[in-house]
């Protein structure tokens, strides 16, 4: 059995078998584990969109918290970056007190910031413990950082309660220091 194979139809197959084995040894060296590093990083690109993602959820309820408590507390804010004045103190709750005798005390170092504590000593007779809840309402809407300090002495004077007790004032030394550098600046 003889073949008659034309010149013309060797040279075609002979491309085709070139043509078939090329694309045979380009997808079995190049496609084939270019697909599955593909695949592996598509995965792994997921994964990180997943955790991204819920970074970014944590990010944004946290950030919604931050606002809301700023919005909240910003008398305390503002308080936190009031220069504390003791003649101003004392006008506005002189009629609070018997006496009122403020001192400045120390430098406190708080995580990092500098405060600036002056004691307050004070006395005051008041009529009925609504009055004492009253004045402590009264010191929390203040323009300053106060803490009352315990303990709180309370003694009967015929039908008047005499109370004498400790406050501190905390005065922010940064916050004045970056007021004054920017008064500077401009």
């Amino acid at each position: 059995m003889k073949l008659n194979l034309s010149r013309q139809t060797l040279y075609m197959l002979i491309i085709a078998l070139v043509l078939l084995i090329f694309v045979f040894v380009f997808a079995f060296v190049f496609l084939i584990p270019k697909g599955k590093e593909y695949r592996i990083q598509r995965i792994a690109m997921k994964k990180e969109l997943k955790v991204k993602q819920k970074y970014q959820q944590w990010y944004d309820e946290t950030y919604s918290d931050v606002q809301n408590l700023r919005s909240k507390n910003k008398a305390v804010i503002q308080a936190f970056d009031n220069e504390f004045n003791s003649e101003r103190f004392i006008k506005e709750n002189e009629n609070c007190f018997e006496s009122l005798n403020i001192t400045p005390k120390q430098l406190l170092d708080v995580n990092g910031t500098d405060f600036l504590v002056y004691e307050v000593n004070a006395t005051s007779k008041i009529d009925s413990p609504q009055s004492f809840y009253s004045f402590i309402q009264q010191i929390n809407k203040s323009d300053w950082i106060i803490k009352v300090q315990f303990p709180i002495d309370f003694k009967r004077e015929a039908n008047l309660i005499r109370s004498s007790f400790k406050m501190r004032v905390y005065k922010n030394t940064e916050a004045t220091a970056s007021k004054a550098s920017s008064s500077e600046k401009r």
